[in-house]
């Protein structure tokens, strides 16, 4: 080093603590390498699993990313919206009204409709368990016998496996499950035949919120790859794309021109209007009793009583979850932080999807509090991201 000339030091990569089968760490791992993100992926650990991201975060939970500036970010849209901020370019939003309304409520979607049908597909299925025990064994105890890391896996199998039940996954359950999904990706096989993201040329927001479940679930683990993947060589071909994704010269022409929404998208944004929009409005009518007997910031139960949701294939049952009410607000947002003009188009879409029901509810303003949620204090704002 020369005299006079201080060391000048690179700045400490961002870290990314998950797994790879974790359904969220996917997401956020699929879009820091779209964003061409530098980033070093650290496999949590037990110590760090059960004590340091606790005390960072408030939650045993992943994924997690420490910023080179030493911010710790939990939850996958935080960690993204952080990043948007920061780094705006290419933009994972559209620029117009209901092509950026549809990532929103896609985003939704897969990060909280997605969860019973890929637990399903997990813990359902004994073949997938090698994989999971392995993988998790030797990240949870890294350097120590194989029985140690088995009995570790176990041990974090048997918290998810107490799970199942909350998120519907019930034996009289089970058919209603599978025949749900097969119809589905039979969907999305048909609308990656003919577009390579959700919204066109690029991936969006609600790209990023459904490769969750399928990359770390659906995509990796032996029996859904086999028997539910692998026969959609569209679908197939867009997991990997999200995985791996080549960088674009992205423009806004990427998008679906003049706003548009592709015919092979509209029946799933149907079936969101006719499904998710409605277990939002049963988990709604859940909570908002609660604000009799809890006070602003005082974080909610993580699970609530039973609620039906209606389908195409019957009724479902699972237990409400307020969380999702908060990704719901962020579909909300969006609308609201809309010019009059743009809102009209938002809401004549919504019609069209059978989703006004977004519109028709009071949703409690809510704040995040690690994997649970609170009533905002009054007054609080609504600071969608525009």
């Amino acid at each position: 080093m020369s005299e006079g000339h201080p060391l000048r030091m690179k700045p400490a990569p961002h870290v990314l603590y998950g797994w790879q089968v974790s359904y969220f760490t996917g997401k956020v791992r699929c879009y820091l390498d779209y964003k061409q993100i530098a980033y070093v992926e650290q496999p949590i650990h037990l110590w760090q699993l059960l004590v340091t991201l606790k005390r960072r975060t408030g939650a045993s939970v992943m994924p997690v990313v420490r910023t080179a500036q030493g911010q710790w970010l939990q939850d996958s849209s935080d960690i993204i919206d952080h990043f948007e901020t920061h780094q705006p370019t290419p933009t994972i939003v559209p620029p117009t009204p209901v092509q950026a309304l549809a990532a929103y409520l896609l985003e939704a979607w897969g990060d909280e409709w997605w969860i019973p049908v890929a637990m399903h597909t997990r813990w359902s299925f004994p073949e997938n368990y090698a994989l999971f025990e392995r993988e998790v064994g030797q990240h949870l105890l890294p350097g120590f016998s194989k029985p140690l890391q088995r009995r570790a896996a176990a041990h974090i199998a048997s918290i998810l496996r107490g799970m199942l039940h909350v998120v519907g996954i019930r034996p009289e359950q089970h058919d209603w499950l599978l025949r749900w999904t097969v119809h589905m990706l039979d969907m999305l096989d048909a609308h990656f035949r003919v577009h390579p993201y959700l919204l066109g040329g690029r991936p969006s927001l609600g790209d990023f919120g459904l490769v969750g479940p399928m990359y770390g679930h659906l995509g990796r683990d032996p029996w859904p790859a086999r028997e539910l993947v692998a026969p959609r060589p569209h679908l197939r071909a867009w997991i990997d794309r999200m995985a791996h994704p080549p960088r674009p010269a992205c423009s806004d022409a990427d998008w679906l021109p003049d706003d548009a929404i592709a015919p092979t998208l509209l029946p799933i944004l149907q079936s969101i209007g006719a499904e998710f929009v409605p277990m939002v409005a049963a988990i709604c009518e859940t909570v908002q009793p609660l604000q009799q007997h809890f006070r602003p910031g005082q974080p909610l139960p993580r699970r609530l009583r039973d609620i039906r949701i209606p389908s195409r294939h019957g009724s479902f049952e699972r237990a409400a979850l307020p969380y999702t009410l908060w990704m719901a607000q962020r579909v909300r947002d969006q609308i609201d932080a809309a010019t009059p003009p743009a809102q009209t188009l938002m809401r004549a879409a919504l019609l069209d999807w059978g989703a006004e029901g977004l519109l028709q509810w009071p949703l409690p303003r809510l704040q995040r509090h690690a994997l649970r949620v609170a009533f905002a204090p009054a007054g609080a704002g609504h600071p969608g991201r525009a």
